[in-house]
Order: C-alpha cells, then structure tokens, then sequence
C-alpha cells in the first residue's frame, strides 16, 4: 500500500509543478485578461453567469481557482466571503496578491492543497459552512487525475 501512495504523492508534486509552471503565462495571456480584471472586468464566463444564482450575502467555496479571478469575481458581485482553492502554490500566491490589488482581500480567503485533503484546511464551525460550492466547467475532468 505504501508503493501506491507514494505514487499518488509524486504525481500530486508532478501536478503542482505543472501548473505552477503556467501560472506567470496565464497572468499575462490574454484567455485571462487580468490587466482588464483589475480594472475591472468580470471574469467569469455566460455559462457560469447562467447557472449562477445572485451570489449577494452567499459564502461560496471555489474548488480549484487556480490564481482566483472567478473568486474574485464572485466577491466583486457581493459574495459576503469567497473561499479559493489550489493546488498550485504559486496560484495561491497570485491570487491573494490580486485580492489585495482588487481590495477584495477581506472578502476572500485563498487555501493551497489537494483538493482531496480539504478537509484538513476547514473547520465546521459557522464561518466556514458555505451556501454554494463552485467549480468552474473547465476543470472538473482534473478531478479524478
């Protein structure tokens, strides 16, 4: 048992290697625009603005934000508190340089980990029970990697 769960923690260090490696590229890629999310913009696309309900007072939980525009996003629209989570420390670290930049920082909590190790990173206690759990459409086929 012990030769599998190494293999799982090796591939979870290949994994965050990964996308630490893409996040100086997606901050200046233009898919991601954050010189016009800073300014302003929203981040989140139609089909996520579809589906959303009005997120005004709600505590969102973000599984997988990567450098945390959507977070951001829906802390812009009135989330009383967003919750973004990654496995990419470097994501982690972009996104709560950009919750500063933003002002959002009071309203937003950024947690680096796998995914699956959540619930080492959260309490039960009332200001971390959530009203919506978020995950954008492009990243849930990661989840069973």
């Amino acid at each position: 048992m012990t030769d599998n769960n190494d293999a799982a923690a090796s591939y979870v260090d290949i994994n965050r290697r990964l996308w630490n490696d893409k996040v100086d590229y997606h901050v200046t890629s233009p898919m991601y625009n954050v010189a016009g999310f800073v300014s302003g913009d929203d981040s989140l696309n139609k089909i996520e603005n579809d589906l959303l309900e009005d997120v005004k007072g709600k505590r969102i939980l973000h599984l997988q934000c990567h450098f945390g525009l959507d977070s951001l996003s829906l802390a812009r629209r009135g989330a009383k508190h967003v919750t973004g989570v990654d496995l990419s420390n470097q994501a982690i670290d972009k996104a709560r340089e950009l919750a500063q930049i933003t002002n959002l920082k009071e309203s937003t909590r950024f947690i680096c980990c796998n995914i699956y190790d959540l619930q080492e990173h959260l309490s039960c206690d009332q200001d971390e029970l959530f009203d919506i759990v978020f995950t954008s459409y492009g990243v849930t086929i990661y989840l069973d990697i």
